[in-house]
């Protein structure tokens, strides 16, 4: 089976959370993980910064960049991309995970809100695939995962929170047309997103203290990206995956490992938009 020695994987938002995880199961491999995010100093309510991240990688296994990044500024996502290639002698793989979210109604979103959503998940997907193409094209098996859903577009996923679907299903868009129009290119482009609810800090945050009872491991979804990562380029571009079944599909059907103790598979939540 392939594996990530040696390979450079460009991820945002990886200071803490999915992020996170997916450096990390690279990092046991022995890849480059390049910490692109925002947080440098700690977060009154989140933990990890892009340095506590990288100690997280290098102790896992691989070596790490942090940087300091906002996906909506053009010059720096240039400049990273280009301080990426230049300290490991490329980038093989991008993971677009930063994004924003505000599960508000029409009447209650501020504007300022919703512009960083779209700035952040749209934009700043676009805008990191953009950059880093250049760049994965020189790569052997280039790939681009999104965390993002499938395109499922029933009513019951927007109405709720109409501008906050709207910015996630933006950053699906990116992966059903960037990966027919890369194709030939041989990059790899597919999303991936969670059957449940993913226990992170930012989930502590918005469910509470009891929500983790609720929500699978973030290593489900690392060792689904993996999967995905480690797939050939060229002959697996352009899907939508859920977290379990990829991890189905590879053999892997006892997902225990994933819950927490004393949480059964009916007590958890089912994520957005599956």
């Amino acid at each position: 089976m392939a594996d990530l020695k040696g390979k450079t994987l460009f991820i945002t938002g990886a200071s803490r959370g999915i992020g996170l995880a997916i450096g990390k199961r690279a990092a046991a491999d022995g890849a480059n993980v390049v910490i692109a995010a925002k947080t440098k100093e700690p977060h009154a309510k989140l933990k990890g910064t892009i340095y506590s991240a990288s100690d997280d990688i290098e102790a896992a296994g691989g070596k790490a960049l942090p940087l300091v990044v906002d996906v909506r500024e053009e010059e720096i996502v240039e400049a990273a991309m280009k301080q990426a290639a230049d300290t490991f002698g490329g980038i093989d793989i991008l993971i677009n995970n930063a994004s924003a979210i505000s599960l508000t109604g029409t009447q209650e979103t501020p504007m300022k809100r919703y512009d960083l959503m779209h700035q952040v998940n749209i934009r700043g997907t676009f805008l990191c695939s953009q950059k880093a193409i250049p760049y994965l094209k020189k790569a052997d098996n280039p790939h681009v995962l999104n965390l993002s859903p499938p395109l499922n577009f029933e009513t019951h996923w927007f109405a709720p929170h109409v501008a906050y679907s709207m910015a996630k299903y933006g950053m699906s868009l990116c992966v059903l047309g960037m990966a027919e129009e890369f194709k030939k290119a041989g990059i790899a482009f597919n999303a991936l997103w969670p059957r449940t609810a993913i226990a992170t800090a930012a989930m502590d945050m918005i469910g509470g203290p009891d929500v983790r009872n609720k929500c699978r491991k973030v290593e489900i979804m690392a060792d689904a990206a993996y999967l995905i990562l480690t797939k050939p380029s060229r002959e697996f571009t352009g899907n939508f995956c859920i977290d379990d079944e990829v991890l189905k599909d590879a053999g892997i059907t006892d997902l225990s490992k994933y819950r927490f103790e004393g949480v059964e598979e009916k007590d958890l939540l089912p994520d957005f938009f599956v």
